[in-house]
């Protein structure tokens, strides 16, 4: 979900649901690192942008939102 036009070509409720899936996956993969190390370690960071970067977008629709309340 790293493509900038996947996420602005998401709806309101699947961006939701998209962060809620991110969340929970980063969690799963904390879990698993702190009970023996990861393959791939970069999958944390990687976790942490992704959400990051739905939460950028949510944000921004919000604001644009509050900013054009008539459309």
């Amino acid at each position: 979900m790293k493509n900038k036009n996947d996420i602005k070509g998401l709806s309101a409720d699947a961006l939701k649901e998209q962060i809620k899936t991110e969340r929970a996956q980063g969690q799963q993969l904390r879990f698993a690192h702190a009970i023996s190390p990861l393959e791939n370690p970069s999958r944390l960071k990687a976790s942490r942008k992704n959400v990051a970067r739905l939460l950028t977008e949510q944000t921004r629709r919000n604001n644009e939102q509050a900013i054009n309340p008539a459309q």
